[in-house]
C-alpha cells in the first residue's frame, strides 16, 4: 500500500507529528511534497536502482524523502548521524550514493560530504553545512518540482547498513520488488499489519531516531495502512509517558534500555500519566530481560508484543504477551524463515542445546553490498539457503526461541562458555546501575575472564565499596564462574540509540597493550 491513496481519502488527516513541537505533516503534504520531489529526482537523472542518502536527525521531511524514493524505484540509504567523517564517508562510496539529503542535528560530521564520492545532487533541507560542494535547497527543489500524477511509479527500497556493533558498517542491499508503490505484496505490511492491528485509527509513537532500520520501517508501515506517527525529537522517559498521555497513543516501538529507564522512575512520575490508550507496547533491537519483562506487563498489562529479526531481515521471530508469560525469556516462534539452531560445524543440535541461530529461506534473503566473503560467512556450511546475523540461543520444546548472546561476544573462561547478556541483565536493574557491558578480557590462565564495566546511576559514587555491592548482587542470582572478576566504571558506555551496546571498540580498549582501567577511570 502507498501514503497517496490516504491523501485522495483523508488529505488533512496528519501522517507525522512531532511530539515536542506539534509539528504536523499531512497525508496531503506528504503526497504532494514526496511526488514533487520525485519528479525532481527524475529531472536530475535519476532512476530504477539509484541510491540516495539521507543524513538527518527525527525530522518530518524524511518521509518526504523515504516516500519520494520508495515511489521512483530507488534504494534510500538512512545514515547514522552520529557516525565519524570515516564511518559516514565509508557509507556514501560503499553505497553508491549519487544523492545526499542532509537534515537538521547532523553537527559538522556533513561538512565537506556534497563533493564526496560520486554525490552529484546534494541538498540541505535547512542551512547548507559548512565546507565545499554545490548545495541545494531543500524547499526550492520542491518548488521546482512538478505537481502532476506520476505514471510510473516502480517500487524502491531501502539500502541500511547494519550499526557496525562488531566492525566496520555493512551495507544490505536486498533486490528490488517487481510491482508499482501502490500494489499490494509489501512484506511489512503483511508481518505487522494484522499481527498488531495498524489501521488508519492508529496513533504510532516512536521514540527512536528515523536512522535505523526498525523505526523507519515500522513507521513507514504505519504510513502505508493510513495511520499517525508520533515521532520523539529524543527519547526521555518521562516525557515518553506524557506524548502517550497528550497523543493518545494505541500503539508504540521500544528497545529494552528504554523500559528499564521508564522503570527507574519514581513511583509518583509513573502515576502521573494516564497511558489508557495504548494498546499495542511492541519491542525489539535486544532481548528484554525476564526480570524487566514482568515488571513492564505488571505496569502496562498484557500489551507487550516482541519480535525478534535484524536490517538484514535474514528471519523473523513474534511473540505476544500470553505466549511469553507461558515462555517467559523467548524471544517467539518463527513468522518468516524456519529456524536451526546448530554448532559450529553445521550440525544441528536437538532443542534446549545452545548453538547458531540460521534462518531457512527459499531463496536468500540479504548479500552484503560489496563483500561476499561477509556474505559467505552469514551462510551455513552445507545448506547455503541457511543464513545468520551471528546470534546464538536454543530452541525449547515447542520450538520458541531463546538468545543468549552474540556468538562474536561469547566470553571463554576455563573452556566454559560465558554468554554476556545473561550477567548485564543481572545488573540492569540495580538501583545503582545506568548502563552495564560485560565483556570477556584476556586472562594468562583461564583465557579469558569476566568484566563488568558499568555506567553508575546519578548520584552513585563508583568506588570500590560499590563494585563489591553490585559483585555480591551477581554472585546471588548466578553461577559462581558467571560472576565478574572485576568491574570498572567509566562515564557512558557505548551504544546506538536502539539499544544495542557497541561492544567491539570497549573490547578492543583492554585487549590494548597497557595498564589495565582501574575502577573509577574513564574508558
Amino acid at each position: 500500500m502507498f501514503p497517496g491513496a490516504h491523501a485522495t481519502q483523508s488529505p488533512h488527516r496528519a501522517a507525522v507529528i512531532m511530539a515536542g513541537s506539534g509539528l504536523r505533516l499531512t497525508y496531503g503534504q506528504l503526497e504532494e511534497s514526496s511526488r514533487r520531489l520525485a519528479h525532481r529526482l527524475r529531472d536530475k537523472g535519476f532512476r530504477r536502482g539509484d541510491v540516495i542518502a539521507l543524513l538527518s536527525g527525527n525530522d518530518p521531511r524524511v518521509f518526504e524523502v523515504y516516500w519520494a524514493a520508495q515511489r521512483s524505484g530507488l534504494y534510500i540509504t538512512a545514515i547514522n548521524k552520529l557516525l565519524g567523517a570515516d564511518e559516514l564517508h565509508h557509507i556514501l562510496a560503499d553505497s553508491g550514493a549519487q544523492a545526499l539529503f542532509v537534515g537538521p542535528g547532523v553537527g559538522e560530521v556533513a561538512a565537506h560530504t556534497a563533493d564526496y564520492a560520486d554525490i552529484r545532487y546534494a541538498v540541505a533541507m535547512d542551512a547548507a553545512p559548512d565546507g565545499s560542494g554545490e548545495w541545494h535547497d531543500y524547499a526550492a527543489e520542491l518548488a521546482e518540482g512538478s505537481t502532476e500524477p506520476l505514471l510510473d511509479q516502480p517500487r524502491g527500497g531501502d539500502m541500511l547498513y547494519s550499526s557496525g556493533t562488531t566492525g566496520r558498517p555493512k551495507g544490505i542491499r536486498p533486490p528490488l520488488p517487481e510491482r508499482q508503490v501502490d500494489q499490494a505484496g509489501d512484506a511489512m505490511v503483511d508481518l505487522f499489519g494484522k499481527r498488531i492491528t495498524l489501521g488508519p485509527d492508529t496513533v504510532f509513537l516512536s521514540p527512536a531516531p528515523l536512522y535505523h532500520a526498525a523505526p523507519l520501517r515500522l513507521c513507514a508501515t504505519v504510513q502505508a495502512l493510513g495511520g499517525t506517527v508520533v515521532i520523539m525529537e529524543r527519547f526521555d522517559a518521562e516525557q515518553a509517558l506524557a506524548t502517550i498521555e497528550r497523543y493518545q497513543i494505541s500503539h508504540a516501538q521500544w528497545v529494552p534500555t528504554m523500559f528499564v529507564r521508564l522503570l527507574k522512575l519514581s513511583t509518583e512520575v509513573r502515576d502521573r500519566y494516564d497511558l489508557s490508550s495504548m494498546r499495542v507496547a511492541v519491542h525489539s533491537a535486544a532481548p528484554c530481560p525476564v526480570e524487566v519483562k514482568h515488571q513492564m506487563m505488571d505496569w502496562w498489562g498484557s500489551i507487550l508484543h516482541e519480535y525478534y529479526s535484524s536490517t538484514e531481515v535474514a528471519g523473523m521471530t513474534w511473540i505476544g504477551p500470553q505466549e511469553w508469560t507461558a515462555h517467559p525469556g523467548s524471544v517467539g516462534r518463527s513468522i518468516l524463515g524456519v529456524l536451526h539452531v546448530c554448532e559450529d560445524d553445521g550440525h544441528e543440535l536437538p532443542t534446549g542445546r545452545v548453538g547458531t541461530v540460521y534462518f531457512e529461506r527459499e531463496t536468500r534473503p540479504f548479500e552484503y553490498h560489496n563483500d561476499p566473503e561477509k556474505t559467505r560467512a552469514t551462510q551455513h556450511p552445507h545448506h547455503p539457503l541457511w543464513t545468520t546475523v551471528g546470534d546464538i540461543g536454543f530452541l525449547d520444546d515447542d520450538g520458541y526461541l531463546h538468545l543468549t548472546d552474540r556468538k562474536a561476544f561469547m566470553i571463554i573462561s576455563g573452556g566454559v562458555n560465558i554468554y554476556p547478556q545473561e550477567i548485564e541483565d543481572t545488573l540492569a536493574l540495580h538501583p545503582a546501575v545506568s548502563d552495564v557491558a560485560v565483556i570477556g578480557v584476556p586472562d594468562e590462565e583461564m583465557g579469558e575472564q569476566v568484566k563488568a564495566v558499568v555506567q553508575t546511576a546519578p548520584g552513585q559514587e563508583p568506588n570500590d565499596e560499590l563494585a563489591a555491592v553490585l559483585l555480591a548482587h551477581v554472585r546471588t542470582r548466578l553461577a559462581g564462574y558467571k560472576v565478574p572478576r572485576t568491574i570498572d566504571f567509566v562515564d557512558e558506555l557505548p551504544r546506538t540509540p536502539t539499544g544495542k551496546l557497541v561492544k567491539g571498540p570497549l573490547r578492543d580498549l583492554y585487549r590494548r597493550p597497557g595498564p589495565a582501567i582501574s575502577a573509577g577511570d574513564d574508558a
